[in-house]
């Protein structure tokens, strides 16, 4: 089905339209002059607001289809398809001139209050960051964020064109929704592309990690002890007051202990590092080479919060499953990893 309106979404706005369906032809050179025409054959010149409207609009379609075409996420691929056939009919409303019966009917409250369902399954999803995101953490949001821009384009083409012609009540509210629904899509699905390569990373590498960490089936109080009573060692025996951290399967904070003199900037820093390899299940030096530039990995920093590349954290794995992780920060990579290690191969004995 074509997203363009003056062919499938109106038929025989122009005369040649409707010969060049029987004959097969998709040129009909009627708008060769710099014009075209609106639903009623009204002809108007090409860049007339109403057609700089409808004609964003398209191009949010077809982003839309890039979207569809590259998301691996069966619930927001259907999603885009009712929002093209919707936005389909919406070009075909915005097509048409005051006076002239549309042949679609232009979105209304019920089609809001869909987005707006929509919103908020996914909301339940999506992981705030409370900040700007870097659009580009997987192929399908990339193009949703693309769509999301041009549907914003698209809102303010119709605040202008509402100023100088009457338009059917609802579209800019629905236009509103949508953009609001494809931001949440977008980081639905690079959060949902970044599980899907930790989890296929850790499966490959799970046995390595399981011969180097603990057999023990909780970190409760007194083994959150053990493991920083033995970094604070390692520490004191290399010559660098550190912070360490504890943290369970969820990347919860179980233990920070700041060293006297230990760098303020380690507070934060050691509690992300654990928390980074338990949300990843691999070391953070690890990481920080799978996301270098052309890896597989590259790119997952920009928008997952408390998310660090940072050497330092190390993961605590018992057959295949997570136990916790620890953070050491106040040295360079080397001390810290060193730390860290100190502090996991203290549950081992």
């Amino acid at each position: 089905m074509s997203a363009h309106p003056s062919a499938d979404a109106a038929p025989a706005l122009t005369p040649g339209t409707a010969d060049a369906a029987r004959s097969g032809r998709i040129y009909t050179r009627v708008g060769d002059a710099g014009q075209t025409s609106l639903v009623g054959k009204v002809r108007v010149w090409k860049d007339a607001p109403r057609i700089d409207v409808y004609g964003t609009v398209d191009e949010g379609t077809s982003a839309l289809g890039m979207a569809r075409a590259t998301t691996r996420s069966e619930d927001i691929c259907r999603d885009i398809l009712a929002i093209q056939g919707e936005l389909i009919d919406l070009m075909s409303v915005l097509a048409t001139p005051p006076g002239v019966p549309a042949p679609a009917q232009a979105p209304d409250a019920a089609a809001v209050l869909r987005l707006e369902q929509r919103i908020d399954a996914y909301e339940k999803e999506r992981i705030a960051t409370n900040r700007f995101v870097r659009p580009g953490g997987s192929l399908a949001s990339a193009a949703l964020d693309l769509a999301r821009t041009i549907v914003r384009r698209a809102e303010r083409r119709l605040v202008a064109l509402s100023r100088a012609e009457s338009i059917e009540p609802g579209i800019e509210q629905y236009l509103n929704r949508l953009s609001d629904l494809l931001y949440v899509m977008a980081r639905v699905d690079e959060q949902r592309e970044i599980e899907r390569l930790v989890v296929n990373v850790v499966s490959s590498s799970s046995a390595a990690l399981r011969s180097g960490m603990p057999a023990r089936p909780v970190l409760d109080l007194a083994a959150c002890d053990v493991l920083v009573e033995a970094g604070m060692r390692k520490a004191r025996a290399i010559g660098v007051p550190m912070v360490l951290a504890v943290v369970d399967g969820s990347g919860v904070l179980l233990q920070l202990r700041r060293m006297d003199n230990a760098l303020l900037v380690s507070v934060e820093l050691a509690a992300h590092k654990a928390q980074t390899a338990a949300m990843v299940r691999m070391p953070t030096a690890e990481l920080a080479r799978l996301a270098q530039p052309g890896a597989q990995f590259f790119g997952i920093d920009a928008n997952i919060p408390n998310l660090t590349l940072v050497a330092g954290g190390l993961p605590l794995m018992l057959d295949g499953a997570i136990l916790g992780a620890v953070g050491a920060s106040g040295g360079s990579a080397e001390q810290d990893v060193k730390v860290a290690e100190a502090m996991a191969a203290a549950l081992a004995s």
